[in-house]
């Protein structure tokens, strides 16, 4: 999509107190705080899909995100994971452009993240590569343009694959700091895998497994623990401490 570079482009977001503003999309990535804003527009529902718009409990932000889709879900899990990652919102910003023939052209990123350097990630969440077609291929070139004449980045995320995807869900169901258990449990439970072992072994080494696997399972989202998540969770899994790869644990498996 050709974008006419001397009309510039806009955004379009909602304030804190819901009325909608326009202004040069410069200037308000330097001054708006997107991660605190509600979606600009309503999520699409879309008949006969089966998952639908909905909200995601964020670990980073202890707030909720909109999310409407199941890929936008599973993106928002990931992002949620990255130390790096201080704030996320859904659908915050619209971007309006002018094409070289005068037309006017809009796109709403399905995600917004922030970093700890202050950047920002706007992405969507195709569920296939070719997702939403030409009009979206076209749209995420535009909105790409938009992002590095800020220094920020835009992604179609790809989707993951199936083991890690399902292996985060499940790690995903421990994120909230309930799950860290009792004082004292979770450095009890750090010493236990303070070198690689299965899974079992070193939950049974820190007190009863029933109350111990959901306070390995948090450190496993957290990071404190490592484990190669290509590979399905089970009783045998290695687990290690941090920053120590187990054996075969793949680069991004985290």
């Amino acid at each position: 999509m050709t974008v006419d570079r001397g009309a510039g482009f806009e955004a379009v977001f909602l304030d804190p107190v819901g009325r909608t503003v326009q202004q040069r999309w410069a200037d308000a990535a330097l001054v708006v705080a997107f991660e605190d804003l509600p979606p600009v527009s309503a999520l699409p529902v879309v008949p006969g899909r089966r998952w639908g718009p909905g909200l995601w409990w964020s670990a980073t932000t202890g707030r909720h995100v909109a999310a409407g889709s199941n890929a936008m879900r599973v993106q928002l899990m990931v992002l949620d994971r990255d130390p790096d990652v201080t704030g996320l919102a859904g659908r915050p910003v619209r971007l309006l452009w002018r094409t070289p023939g005068g037309q006017v052209r809009s796109w709403v990123p399905q995600l917004f993240a922030r970093y700890s350097d202050g950047t920002a990630l706007l992405a969507d969440c195709p569920s296939h590569p070719d997702a939403g077609g030409e009009r979206a291929l076209g749209a995420a070139q535009a909105v790409a343009e938009a992002c590095a004449d800020i220094g920020w980045t835009y992604r179609r995320l790809p989707p993951l694959e199936d083991v890690l995807a399902a292996n985060l869900k499940w790690l995903a169901g421990y994120r909230h700091p309930r799950n860290a258990g009792r004082p004292g449990l979770m450095p009890a439970v750090l010493e236990a895998f303070a070198r690689p072992r299965p899974l079992l072994e070193g939950a049974e080494a820190a007190g009863d497994p029933i109350e111990v696997l959901p306070a390995v399972f948090h450190a496993l989202w957290h990071a404190k623990l490592t484990t190669d998540l290509r590979t399905p969770l089970h009783e045998r899994v290695l687990i290690g401490p941090q920053g120590r790869k187990t054996p075969g644990q793949a680069d991004a498996a985290g």
